[in-house]
Formats: structure tokens, sequence, C-alpha cells
């Protein structure tokens, strides 16, 4: 009886917290597009849907100079592009890649920053 209300409760204090997230993500919305409207003017006029090309064709670029190089797995690495700031994120084989992948990222044209949240997998078995 006592677990039943213990998981009754946590269910509501789920609702609870789902509820207030979705009420302040609602509310963010009108600061969110005013925010994004200044990032348009502020990149000389750039539409969206021309900065979302942009960001296309710079991911692109950075996974094309990934692949490149073989010992790199590149279909275990996901690349995101805002503007000139790329972030990296999965997983490599060996840790002396994760910085090399950076380094590799950052030597393409357009790149200003990486973000580099790339980890090793670890084999099965623990090894």
């Amino acid at each position: 009886m006592k677990i039943i209300k213990a998981f009754r409760l946590a269910g509501a204090g789920l609702i609870a917290l789902t509820c207030a997230h979705t009420w302040a993500q609602g509310s963010e919305t009108g600061a969110g597009a005013a925010s994004n409207q200044a990032a348009v003017a502020a990149s000389g006029g750039m539409s969206a849907k021309d900065a979302r090309k942009a960001n296309r064709a710079l991911r692109r670029q950075v996974y094309a100079a990934i692949v490149k190089h073989k010992e790199i797995n590149a279909g275990d690495i996901s690349v995101i592009a805002k503007g000139s700031a790329v972030t990296l994120d999965g997983t490599v084989t060996d840790a002396s890649q994760i910085d090399k992948v950076a380094e590799i990222a950052k030597g393409v044209p357009g790149v200003a920053s990486v973000t580099n949240q790339l980890t090793v997998r670890k084999s099965f078995g623990g090894q």
C-alpha cells in the first residue's frame, strides 16, 4: 500500500514539473522570438532561412573534413553548426581522436569556435 502511494506521489510530482516546465517555455517564446529577430538584424539582414542554409552548409563541410580521416569513424559523430560555432557530439574509439576531431573542425573555413562533447566508446566487456 505504501508503495502505491509513493508511486502516486512521484507521478503527481512529475506531472507538476512537466506543467511548470511547459509553462516556463511558453512564456519564453516571446523573448525568444525577439532575440531571434535581433540576431537576424545583427547578422547583416540574413533571413532565418538563409541562416539555416548556411548552418547546413558549414555542418556538411566540417563532416566532410572529418570523413577524410579514415582512422576516425565519422558515423558515430554528429556535427551541429550555428553561425560560426560548431558542436561535436558522439563517440570515438580512442581518446587521442577527441582532440584530433576538434582540430579538424577548427581547420574548416568559417568555423570560429568548437564545442567538443565527444566521448570514448567503451567496448563490450569493459576493456
